[in-house]
């Protein structure tokens, strides 16, 4: 008992000193949290019994943890997971030093219908799953004593969502404290750059400053602005002093860069902001800031221009879930999806329908993604019986004014979205709140153009677009209404806000690649469609999709050929949890990706390659390993390059090049077994080769890491490639086999995954079948360094293992 108490003085000794060497304290409030599922009503209370809860580190998302069902009411539109309610718990300190100053705690995002109480005392209540909110935590704070916060969760009032949602504290939690002369937490500097040239640029801020003394004090508030390598080469400091009332004071001010490197999707180069807050000469506070000095406008004939110059919008759209983390979000997860994004040729990201964790941002702003932020899914109307459209009416505006203050510094961000597919666009309420909602917007940043994803492309039977509130209009599929556009909409600048629906299962290839199928038909078999594969799986072939879309053939075809067209954003980059169309269950999630929900791209993905980059691509499909009597359809994509050349165990079957309205070559091909050979031909010559041969059958398996380190935070996470391989070590696309995972040393296993849209097991199970070949392995690093081993075992085939490092 000595032995802890010496140890609890200890750490707040330390937890003082820090406070009293730094103006701002920002303390990640991750780790050391209790979990209970389930609910009772006593667990808000400070002297309460959690010795039985499960510890964990946030973020959490409970729901991920089941195997998937039929039963939960989530419904498999909503990831066939459960909802329900969880309790958090966690016991802290606060040293006797930060008695003088304000302590708030700051939630990124809880789903949902979060509560939060300290030492007791109730904080408030957010129904909205997926924006930040903070609580001051100062009058109840136990100072130089221990402290019990608790959050309760209510997720049980099903169905609430159109995709998997996750349940819990999934986002980072944060504990900041401040001196009572402070920036503002939410919104306290805003960074613009409203005058951007070759020359030089001005750098505009706005300062929200806090005063919760009893007196007014006069303060020096000014910004330094560090280049990338850490150098100081600006500063708006100046003699002058500004008085703080008791309250809030809002001042102006700006700065000048000469010669700025500007941020671009290809060149991400950012500055650091840095706004100081001085009282009698001492440092008070401080705020850092990315700071990406680029400049953007819309031309209704000619599209979108970055820093002056055309840019056609190359995009996904991106729902939160991160495979088997669920909704949790985790860093290494999400770098990992952005850069095989990026390597894809993506520029632009809309998060869709919900603002996206904060530390995405920061990624797209550091890897050059452009970003549309995006508030609302419904507004009034209905899309599930349990959804927004209960707190709309009381919560639009406080949660629309948190999604833009936390974001509007980021240079990633370049529209704000109030809505998607919004059922009041069909009658005049559309017109007032949408209003209503660019106001709100525009009242805390006028640098960016307000947009909403709408369906209807005729502006009188178009609500929201009457209302004049969008600088820019966006339309979701219909690709067929693009060239009439700017007759119906004069003057209107255009981007397609969604694009393609189409359907794909990685390595699945039935019959005719051009026979067109659209799953399902029409509106009224969409609830109980009865046609499809019987092993709930669709087509790689580019050829099916849902009825209000198109191939992703056609919907880039088509946004590539109008100049008025900004660009658009395809649905979807990544398979995720939740609307599995066409299928019921056991589909349990999505088939629209480009890549699938382990991170393994589709074939199309380099068709889209092959248009949104530089890179010289040929890629070939599908596999070779088929039954004597089969005829082939095998497709090529292909770039930089005349004509592909075909051969069938050397023999040639000709020569194709693509045409104005495709972007691929085929050939219909009689099965021999073998191999079949690309070769790629420009101005006469060979510039590459592709094969594809029949392989044997599996016996071993290979293990490719996408990283040997990972760092020892807890947090950290590796993704290994599990891949069976015939005897020639080339991997087998047509047999499948169960598999088991086990992780020793400085590691878990976060889970695993293999793809497949109808697979039951938990996502965290280390059992798996592999799917066309493959399946992931993820494992999660410890807090300590150490060593990692993985190893993978299958019945009948050699077990392989793969060594990683935690440090």
């Amino acid at each position: 008992m000595m032995r802890k108490a010496t140890w609890i003085l200890g750490l707040m000794m330390c937890c003082s000193l820090l406070l009293q060497a730094q103006v701002r304290h920002v303390q990640s409030f991750n780790k050391g949290w209790k979990f209970y599922a389930g609910d009772d009503s006593l667990a808000s209370q400070t002297i309460f019994n959690d010795s039985k809860w499960r510890p964990l580190q946030l973020p959490h998302d409970w729901s991920i943890e089941s195997h998937f069902s039929a039963r939960f009411p989530a419904t498999n539109q909503g990831g066939a997971l459960p909802g329900g309610i969880g309790w958090y718990r966690k016991t802290f300190t606060m040293p006797a030093s930060a008695s003088t100053k304000i302590t708030s705690i700051h939630f990124d995002g809880v789903y949902k219908n979060s509560e939060v109480w300290i030492n007791g005392h109730w904080l408030g209540k957010r129904p909205n799953g997926y924006v930040n909110f903070s609580y001051d935590l100062t009058p109840y704070l136990q100072y130089g004593n221990t402290n019990v916060i608790a959050v309760r969760v209510d997720n049980s009032a099903q169905p609430d969502s159109r995709w998997y949602s996750g349940s819990g504290i999934y986002r980072d939690v944060q504990l900041v404290t401040t001196n009572k002369v402070s920036l503002a937490n939410e919104g306290g500097v805003f960074v613009t750059t409203p005058i951007v040239s070759n020359e030089y640029a001005q750098v505009s801020f706005q300062y929200d400053i806090r005063n919760a003394d009893n007196e007014a004090v006069l303060v020096n508030v000014y910004t330094d602005v560090l280049d990338a390598s850490g150098k100081k080469i600006a500063s708006s400091k100046s003699p002058i002093l500004r008085k703080v009332n008791q309250g809030k004071q809002v001042y102006a001010d700006m700065l000048r860069i000469a010669r700025p490197v500007r941020w671009s999707v290809e060149h991400p180069y950012l500055y650091k902001a840095i706004t100081k807050i001085e009282v009698n000469g001492q440092l008070v506070d401080e705020q850092v800031h990315p700071l990406g000095i680029r400049s953007f406008r819309f031309d209704s004939e000619k599209g979108f221009f970055l820093n002056e110059q055309p840019l056609k919008i190359q995009g996904v759209c991106q729902h939160h879930d991160l495979g088997v983390f669920g909704a949790a979000f985790n860093k290494a997860a999400a770098i990992r999806q952005l850069r095989i994004l990026k390597e894809m040729g993506v520029n632009a990201i809309r998060f869709s329908h919900n603002p996206p964790a904060s530390t995405l941002l920061d990624l797209c702003d550091s890897m050059g993604f452009l970003v549309v932020d995006e508030a609302f899914d419904m507004w009034r109307k209905k899309k599930n019986k349990f959804d927004y459209h209960l707190q709309f009416n009381d919560w639009h505006e406080q949660d629309l004014r948190a999604m833009v203050l936390r974001d509007r510094n980021h240079p990633s961000v370049f529209m704000w979205s109030i809505g998607n597919e919004i059922r009041e666009q069909f009658d005049s309420s559309g017109t007032v709140i949408a209003r209503r909602l660019s106001t709100i917007v525009k009242s805390l940043d006028t640098t960016r153009p307000v947009t909403s994803a709408l369906t209807e492309t005729f502006l009188e039977k178009n609500f929201i677009a009457q209302s004049n509130a969008l600088d820019v209009l966006s339309f979701n599929y219909k690709e067929y209404d693009y060239p009439h556009l700017p007759k119906r909409f004069p003057g209107a600048s255009f981007i397609a806000s969604e694009t393609a629906s189409a359907l794909s299962t990685r390595g699945v290839y039935v019959g005719a690649a051009d026979s067109m199928h659209v799953w399902p038909p029409n509106f009224k078999e969409q609830e109980n469609f009865s046609g499809g594969y019987a092993d709930t799986t669709c087509n790689a072939y580019d050829n099916t999709y849902a009825y209000w879309g198109a191939t992703h053939e056609k919907a880039w075809l088509a946004v590539k050929k109008y100049p008025h067209i900004a660009g658009g954003f395809v649905w979807s980059g990544f398979d995720y949890l939740g609307e599995p169309l066409p299928y019921n269950f056991p589909a349990r999630s999505s088939y629209y990706g480009i890549i699938d929900l382990a991170g393994f791209p589709k074939d199309v993905y380099y068709m889209y390659q092959s248009e949104w980059t530089n890179k010289p691509v040929l890629h070939v499909l599908p596999h070779w390993n088929w039954k004597k009597g089969d005829t082939v359809d095998v497709v090529a994509y292909y770039s930089q390059a005349d004509a592909v050349e075909l051969f069938l165990n050397d023999r040639s079957l000709g020569k194709k090049s693509k045409t104005d309205s495709s972007l691929h070559v085929q050939w219909r091909v009689p099965f021999a077994p073998g191999s079949i050979k690309a070769i790629a031909w420009k101005d006469g010559k060979i510039v590459q080769t592709t094969s594809t041969s029949t392989t044997g059958k599996p016996v071993a398996i290979r293990l490719l890491a996408d990283r040997k380190i990972v760092q020892a935070n807890g947090q950290d996470a590796a993704f290994i490639e599990v891949q069976l391989v015939d005897a020639q070590g080339r991997v087998v696309p047509d047999a499948d086999v169960s598999i088991s995972a086990t992780v020793t040393g400085a590691a878990t296993l976060a889970g695993t995954d293999n793809g497949f849209q109808a697979e039951t097991v938990s996502l965290k199970s280390n059992q798996r079948r592999t799917w066309k070949g493959k399946a992931l392995v993820v494992v999660q690093s410890a807090e300590r360094q150490g060593n990692i081993t993985v190893t993978v075992k299958a019945a009948g085939i050699v077990t392989a293992v793969i060594a990683l490092k935690c440090q």
